[in-house]
């Protein structure tokens, strides 16, 4: 943000909403798809914003505004104009959130954790370099345009099951490599020889260190390499000077949870989808 196609008081509103709830209140990928016209824009008066497609929606209130029913009539507006099934994100699962999707037949469908974790002051001896080229798991940073189909091909494995991650297209990924937070030297890519076996997508951010998204080839699960990137990912944000990770992970996806909090994860927020009936 900002866009020529996104109002001038939404990157404000916002920004407001993501100091006072600790986190954004939209996903990078429906920004992404708003900008690029698949998805539509609604708003209240400058005090609400809702961003819709045909399955899915993620609206917030204006901190200054809560409390006034103007969430309840947007999400009013939502759900009459949206088809059965509407899938609806709550970030942050706040009791406000939780109260107005009882009141209008909203069922949670998904839960999505956000954990934290502190960054090891002393990484390993040998990993990343101020350049970010070489880590203690022997991966190198992501050169797009070149790496681009490869890393499509990995990603779109990894995660066949993801209904968002697996279906990240080259736009998608051309989109994300042009946001002001990317840097090539925080996307780590590990290899067995020539062939792409892993990866460490990092998104620094506020002084925040986000594990983007780390994923492993099917082939190659199993064998450790989960760990080993998240230990080049670690040994990066150090070099970096970050001081706190975070990731967001499906409370049902039981292995990476488990890997994640033996690393000295926590939780730190959760957000819920809920679906229309």
């Amino acid at each position: 943000m900002p866009s020529p196609s996104i109002p001038d008081f939404v990157p404000a509103l916002v920004e407001r909403a993501r100091a006072t709830d600790g986190q954004p209140p939209f996903s990078d990928q429906s920004l992404v798809e708003l900008r690029r016209g698949e998805r539509e824009l609604v708003t209240i008066d400058e005090l609400a914003v809702a961003i819709v497609n045909r399955v899915e929606a993620e609206f917030v209130v204006d901190p200054a505004a809560r409390g006034r029913g103007i969430g309840t009539t947007l999400l009013e507006s939502i759900l009459a104009s949206a088809e059965p099934g509407l899938l609806i994100w709550a970030h942050g699962d706040h009791p406000a959130a939780r109260a107005l999707a009882a009141s209008h037949g909203l069922s949670p469908v998904r839960s999505l954790l956000q954990l934290r974790a502190p960054v090891p002051a002393a990484p390993p001896v040998g990993s990343a370099t101020s350049d970010g080229s070489a880590t203690a798991a022997g991966a190198s940073a992501f050169r797009p345009g070149i790496d681009d189909a490869e890393w499509l091909r990995v990603n779109g494995r990894a995660f066949a099951f993801h209904p968002e991650q697996g279906s990240v297209s080259q736009s998608d990924l051309e989109a994300l490599t042009a946001e002001p937070w990317f840097d090539a030297n925080d996307f780590l890519l590990l290899r067995d020889g020539d062939a792409l076996i892993g990866y460490c997508w990092l998104k620094l951010e506020d002084g925040i260190g986000e594990f983007y998204v780390v994923g492993v080839d099917p082939d190659r699960q199993g064998e450790g390499l989960g760990r080993r990137l998240m230990a080049a990912g670690f040994a990066r944000l150090a070099d970096r000077g970050i001081r706190t990770a975070a990731l967001y992970v499906d409370a049902d996806n039981v292995a990476a949870v488990s890997l994640y909090r033996s690393l000295g994860f926590t939780e730190h927020a959760i957000d819920i989808q809920y679906a229309a009936s």
